[in-house]
């Protein structure tokens, strides 16, 4: 058994694709995940699981919300030593000390092409940073997420994968529900 945190793509966002988290806490229990909790109205879920593959996994459970809300919507699956290897490393934190309110972990669903790494160009207009480290992205977004350029859509377009952010305040309180 290995516990799992999932991360649901654009839910519960102005008013679309919405799940009330007591119905998708059901769901993945439906599913036969036991140790199922709920964080914030964003789609982030912590359970155990026997299945191993974290893709046969996020599969299963995009499948499994099609078939229950009539939407499609991507799951994106870490578990408890990515988030450790996350917040460890996160350089805006260790490196630099930066206010943790501006920080923020974009997730990628796949690591993405090297070519497409290699032609992701930074706005010339912007003061936010970024740096692509594994399956996932640390922001410092000094004058907030809400006005940043580097949104879940401006990564997917230049990446080609799915993306989905969190606060850095999230981030943690997600890793203190599986330590």
């Amino acid at each position: 058994m290995q516990t799992f945190i999932s991360l649901l793509r654009g839910i519960n966002v102005s008013g679309q694709k919405t799940i009330r988290m007591a119905e998708l806490k059901a769901l993945y229990e439906s599913m036969g995940f036991t140790q199922v909790a709920t964080y914030l109205q964003s789609g982030n879920v912590v359970f155990d699981c026997v299945i191993p593959d974290a893709s046969t996994i996020a599969g299963s459970i995009e499948k499994a919300i099609e078939q229950r809300f009539g939407f499609t919507v991507s799951v994106l699956i870490r578990n408890r030593d990515d988030f450790q290897r996350i917040i460890v490393g996160n350089p805006f934190l260790t490196r630099r000390n930066e206010d943790p309110e501006r920080l923020h972990v974009t997730f990628l669903s796949d690591l993405p092409p090297a070519v497409a790494v290699n032609d992701l160009e930074t706005p010339i207009d912007t003061t936010d940073e970024y740096l692509l480290s594994d399956k996932e992205i640390y922001l410092f977004c000094p004058s907030g997420y809400g006005r940043t350029k580097f949104s879940n859509s401006f990564f997917e377009r230049k990446l080609k994968v799915v993306a989905t952010t969190r606060n850095w305040k999230t981030v943690n309180a997600l890793y203190g529900m599986v330590t």
